[in-house]
């Protein structure tokens, strides 16, 4: 079983097949989604210190704090599973 791995930036990946949802960390509700996560130890921060500007939340429930922009994760996400698509069909 191969696993497609969605670069997250600064050499941090995640299993794409596990990402529910991608979103800017600007409201309230995200920042107590953060919080609640941390208490949980289900907080991953891959921000290598810099700014959080997107969160990732995988179907296990954690969160992934990344320093690279929601949309930009998320046309990396699109153009993933597009290449997987075209991998398939060439098969």
């Amino acid at each position: 079983m191969e696993q497609e791995l969605l670069n997250i930036g600064f050499g941090s990946t995640v299993v794409a097949d596990r990402i529910i949802t991608i979103l800017a960390p600007n409201s309230a509700p995200m920042k107590r989604l953060k919080d609640e996560a941390k208490e949980d130890k289900r907080l991953v921060d891959a921000t290598y210190g810099r700014r959080t500007r997107s969160i990732i939340l995988t179907d296990t429930n954690h969160v992934i704090l990344c320093a690279i922009q929601a949309e930009t994760v998320s046309q990396r996400f699109i153009a993933l599973r597009n290449s997987g698509k075209k991998a398939n069909e060439e098969e």
